[in-house]
């Protein structure tokens, strides 16, 4: 909000009264926003944690109302059933590819969506137990990032 009236050519003074003004009034509130972001990320996009909290940070929401909005997402919307939707998608849509390898593609496309890796493990574990072997050698944790990062 700030560097659209900055561009517009509105003085900083008037700039900060104004961003104080709608803060106060919560037409401003980067915690609301991440959270509501993140819900329709989960529910309607299919990503995870992960990559809603890099959306969040390309679109300048400051790190701790991002993650702030990111639990509260968290607590509303299970990532377990979002991760769910997409993988049983992903599986319906590829039934000629073998299931051992469609495991290990489905796998990639999860982390790249921003699931964590343990989750995805887990998930795919469960959800296909008979060809659960396929992943077997994928490290469950590799390339995790703490959650400060």
């Amino acid at each position: 909000m700030r560097g659209a009236l900055a561009r517009d050519g509105h003085d900083e003074r008037d700039v900060e009264q104004a961003i104080r003004r709608l803060s106060r009034e919560r037409y401003l509130d980067d915690a609301g926003f991440a959270a509501r972001f993140a819900r329709g990320g989960m529910a309607h996009r299919g990503l995870g944690s992960r990559r809603l909290r890099q959306a969040l940070r390309a679109r300048g929401v400051p790190g701790e109302a991002a993650a702030t909005g990111l639990r509260q997402a968290l607590e509303e919307t299970s990532e377990a059933s979002a991760l769910d939707g997409v993988a049983r998608r992903y599986w319906r849509a590829r039934r000629a590819d073998e299931p051992r390898r469609r495991l290990r593609r489905l796998f990639g496309l999860l982390l790249r969506r921003g699931f964590p890796a343990a989750l995805v493990w887990e998930r795919l574990r469960v959800l296909w137990p008979r060809w659960s072997d396929a992943l077997e050698g994928l490290d469950p944790l590799e390339g995790e990032e703490s959650e400060e990062t």
